[in-house]
């Protein structure tokens, strides 16, 4: 074998052994700093149980909705129903163009989306909260001297009422209407009301759409009859214009009765007589109702007519959303999860301790 083999030079072990921790050394130094760690679990513990105890409790109602069955506004869909003549177009031929303005008002998808929106909506959140004597309780604790505190205090309510779909891939329409609260009575007392707001807001947005949409046709008939009108006028003045040029003439060729001879395709139509002409001018200068010039106004007049003889009544009821689950109190409380804040101080302090005496000991011994 070759003696002259390399040889590995010799570090110290001392190096290594100043850096290797003892365990035996470091469980004495944490039995040693017991107290230490006791008192950091003590102190923890006791702050843990006393927040948890002392901090505001919140509860949360819920209940799970749907979209509004056919029953559920028939009431309203009726209401619509009676104006829908109204926006048919009725052709001369007879047939009937069915228009499908009104149509959006009755679907029921749209309706609980507005629902929805409406419960969602911060202005309504906002007239409901000032109404709630709870709200003006705990808004009257608050700091107020901090510049924009009410605003927040208010956004933080808000994020307190809310509607979340339950499954947004799915094609039926669910949700979740929540309302977070000190207590799980006025919970549920307040997600009752804020539903019942909510529902009025949509049942009036509903019907005045309703009425908006009867405006707006009735306002449309009546510039289409005014329109209908004056060409009906000018028509019939025309007619008597042309009629009294006719006579003239006639009488100036002395046809006075109705000749054969003469086509009736003339601009001045003279062959029916001077006598003919001027019983026809007497006519049109009677004429008083102009439907006889534009039977169209006829159709306008009868739909004006219908218009004023129907009414929105607002005393119907109708619902534009449906229960799947009915609102009910809740059984455990969202804030404070008590026993995890104890658990959480206890080990934080525990930790701290620990902390603490490794710190000392590693102090004690580089010394």
């Amino acid at each position: 074998m070759n003696q002259s083999a390399t040889q590995l030079p010799d570090y110290p072990q001392s190096s290594f052994q100043d850096d290797e921790i003892d365990l035996k050394e470091l469980f004495l130094a944490l039995w040693q700093g017991k107290i230490t760690i006791i008192l950091c679990i003590l102190v923890f513990s006791i702050s843990a149980v006393a927040y948890a105890l002392t901090a505001a409790e919140w509860w949360s109602s819920k209940a799970k909705v749907m979209a509004a069955q056919v029953q559920d506004f028939s009431e309203y869909q009726e209401q619509v129903k009676q104006f829908q003549s109204i926006f048919d177009i009725y052709q001369e031929d007879g047939t009937v163009l069915v228009s499908d303005s009104l149509t959006p008002l009755m679907d029921s998808e749209l309706l609980f989306q507005q629902f929805i929106n409406a419960y969602n909506s911060s202005n309504n959140k906002r007239i409901f909260l000032d109404g709630s004597a709870e709200f003006q309780a705990l808004k009257a604790l608050r700091d107020s001297k901090k510049e924009g505190a009410e605003q927040a205090f208010y956004s933080e309510w808000f994020k307190r009422i809310n509607a979340v779909a339950i499954n947004k891939k799915s094609e039926a329409s669910l949700y979740t209407l929540s309302f977070q609260a000190t207590t799980k009575e006025s919970s549920y007392r307040l997600l009752d009301e804020y539903i019942y707001l909510v529902s009025s807001v949509v049942f009036n947005d509903a019907l005045n759409n309703l009425q908006a949409m009867v405006d707006g046709k009735r306002n449309e008939l009546r510039q289409q009859k005014a329109v209908l009108e004056a060409q009906a006028k000018n028509r019939l003045s025309v007619e008597i214009e042309r009629a009294q040029y006719a006579l003239a003439i006639a009488k100036a060729a002395k046809v006075n009765k109705p000749i054969q001879n003469m086509g009736s395709n003339e601009l001045f139509a003279i062959h029916i007589g001077a006598y003919a002409l001027d019983a026809k001018i007497r006519a049109l200068k009677s004429i008083k109702n102009l439907t006889v010039i534009e039977p169209k106004l006829q159709q306008i007049d009868a739909k004006l007519d219908m218009l004023n003889s129907m009414k929105i009544d607002r005393n119907i009821k109708f619902q534009t959303f449906r229960y799947l689950e009915d609102i009910e109190q809740p059984i455990t409380r969202d804030k404070p999860k008590r026993v995890l804040i104890v658990v959480l101080g206890t080990l934080l302090g525990g930790m701290l301790g620990v902390a603490i005496v490794l710190v000392r000991f590693a102090f004690r011994k580089e010394d």
